[in-house]
């Protein structure tokens, strides 16, 4: 399936995503460019507030671009690799049966499958800003990464079928 589709489906049922990626084989290469098509929709998500941050405070655009840039791209990806490590290493000790690919898998195609709401929430905050509505959208990004990530680990550790 494409990633569009796979996206839209996982709002439907996270798990059952995951467990069709898991079913495609181990494929570090298709786990990293999920990684870093986040990382990167994360930075293009950040642009809006920037903008609006140089506007307001007369600082300059460049400067905090290339600060979210390194962030975003370089930094961010390995600690996702080290989240998704944790993250293996505590649900094995409660009986999971998974690997570490499968829990980098869940954490990365989590991300990844937020972006539409990540995006959303770039937007307000460069165009509305800080406010009632940043923090709704915000807390519905959270709420979905979760249930994403939840659903799709418990699926690749061999909880939930």
């Amino acid at each position: 399936m494409a990633v569009t589709s796979d996206i839209t489906a996982t709002y439907r049922g996270p798990g059952r995503v995951v467990e069709r990626l898991l079913a495609a084989g181990q494929r570090d290469d298709r786990a990293l460019a999920f990684l870093m098509a986040f990382c990167l929709l994360m930075f293009i998500a950040q642009m809006p507030r920037l903008a609006r941050q140089a506007y307001l405070t007369g600082e300059e655009l460049n400067p905090l671009l290339g600060g979210a840039l390194l962030g975003w791209i370089v930094i961010a990806p390995l600690c996702f690799y080290l989240i998704a490590a944790v993250s293996h290493v505590l649900i094995k000790a409660v009986g999971g049966k998974g690997s570490f690919y499968g829990a980098r898998l869940a954490l990365f195609w989590a991300l990844l499958a937020s972006t539409p709401v990540l995006l959303l929430h770039g937007l307000t905050a460069g165009f509305v800003g800080p406010g009632a509505a940043l923090q709704a959208v915000g807390l519905l990004w959270i709420a979905l990464f979760f249930w994403f990530w939840i659903a799709g680990l418990l699926r690749a550790e061999g909880f939930s079928k």
